[in-house]
């Protein structure tokens, strides 16, 4: 082999260690800020591992909520199939209250989701496409008209 061949050889080789070493780092970093999501079926039939964190998100079921001491709420969480209990510590969003959609990101532990953040809808039509993804497959989420999109007619706005 010439020496122009190997040395040809020898830059692909370097370039393609450099790259998967950088795509293992990137990896690495971002291992902490990725959670995935999960419904409450999901949750109960396969538990995540220990210090696992992620998202959970369904309806908070009627009748759960309740306040424990200085801003502490405890409630289920449930996509129709399964209920999970969730604790937080802190201020709810405005729009959170029983019946309604939310997602929220912590940890299992105990068989109890301890949220460090909760998100409520953000307007009364609003559920995350998480959460409507996990009702559907459980079979119990109905589209109303009010949360059906239309298309928009000759790229105007009011239907027309």
């Amino acid at each position: 082999m010439s020496l122009k061949k190997k040395r040809r050889v020898q830059i692909i080789l370097v370039a393609v260690v450099g790259l998967a070493l950088a795509t293992g780092l990137i990896g690495y970093a971002m291992q902490d800020g990725i959670n995935f999501f999960r419904s409450p079926t999901q949750v109960t039939e396969a538990p995540p591992k220990a210090q696992e964190t992620f998202r959970i998100g369904g309806l908070v079921e009627e009748g759960s909520l309740k306040v424990v001491g200085d801003a502490a709420v405890t409630f289920l969480v449930t996509d129709g199939n399964a209920s999970v209990p969730v604790t937080y510590k802190g201020l709810l969003p405005d729009l959170f209250k029983e019946g309604e959609g939310m997602i929220g990101s912590g940890r299992l532990v105990d068989g109890t989701f301890q949220a460090t953040e909760i998100l409520a809808k953000h307007d009364e039509e609003y559920m995350p496409v998480e959460v409507i993804d996990a009702l559907k497959a459980q079979g119990v989420y109905q589209e109303d008209r009010k949360t059906r999109t239309e298309p928009v007619k000759n790229g105007a706005g009011n239907g027309t």
